[in-house]
This record gives structure tokens, sequence and C-alpha cells, in this order.
């Protein structure tokens, strides 16, 4: 059986609204991971972006374990020698909650261009406020 790829004409990106107040974030990443990746969509393929666009709001009410908030560690590095930084979840959460969940997303899509090209179309935000209302974005319900 061949492969089947999907062509650019076939590919129709619908706009979603994912709202993570009260959500545990490996949840709302799951759910919002297969949008973008367009695994719900009857025309998926693996190596074709076939994904739509999400909007995530309320990032800042997710709910997170307090274990979690202090064990939970992220690394960077600044390229230099002795260059390491290291920041637990409870620090990042409060300075970023944007970041929180666009790191827990990035880590569920694939490493390569096909998975940066993907990232491009997630919009994380704080509060309950967007500005996309012009693309008439349907809500997204999450199993809690």
């Amino acid at each position: 059986m061949p492969t089947f790829t999907p062509k650019p004409s076939d590919i129709d990106r619908a706009w979603h609204v994912v709202d993570a107040d009260g959500m545990v974030l490996g949840r709302v990443a799951t759910e919002v991971a297969t949008l973008l990746r367009g695994k719900h969509k009857p025309i998926w393929a693996p190596h074709v972006d076939t994904g739509d666009h999400v909007i995530v709001v309320n990032a800042a009410r997710l709910s997170l374990s307090q274990r979690k908030l202090d064990d939970k560690r992220y690394y960077r590095h600044s390229g230099y020698p002795g260059g390491l930084r290291e920041e637990n979840l409870a620090r990042l959460f409060e300075r970023d909650p944007e970041r929180v969940v666009r790191l827990a997303v990035k880590g569920m899509l694939p490493k390569n261009r096909l998975g940066r090209s993907m990232l491009r179309k997630l919009r994380v935000y704080a509060g309950p406020t967007h500005p996309h209302a012009a693309q008439q974005p349907q809500p997204r319900v999450v199993a809690r």
C-alpha cells in the first residue's frame, strides 16, 4: 500500500481555544500537541504538518501539585563554559506561565523542522483574553 501524502489543498486549518483553568499541565499539553500535529484528522500523516492553530488561555491558572512545583527542574545553557542555568517549576511558573505550557507541548512534538513548524501555530496567554477573535476559534473541551 503506498504512503498517503496529503496535498496542501487537502489541509484545512481550524482554530481551537483551550481553557487551561484548573486543568493539569500534562493533560492540556497532550491535547494541544494532538491538535497541533493534526492526529485528530482523518488525513493525518506523520511526515506532513496537517495540524490546526491552538490558543491556550488561562495558563496562569493551571493546576500543579506542590511536589511537582518543588522537584521539576528546567535547564538551559548559555553556550559558554559554566553557563548551565537551572530553575525549578515554581519559579518559572511564577515568572512566565506561558513558557511552562510552551515547553510542555514542545516536548511532545517531533524534534525537527516539522515540530518547529507545528509549534509556531501555538499561542499561549496567561489571562482569559486573546487577540484572535477574528479567526473565529472554536472552544475545545479537555477531559478533566
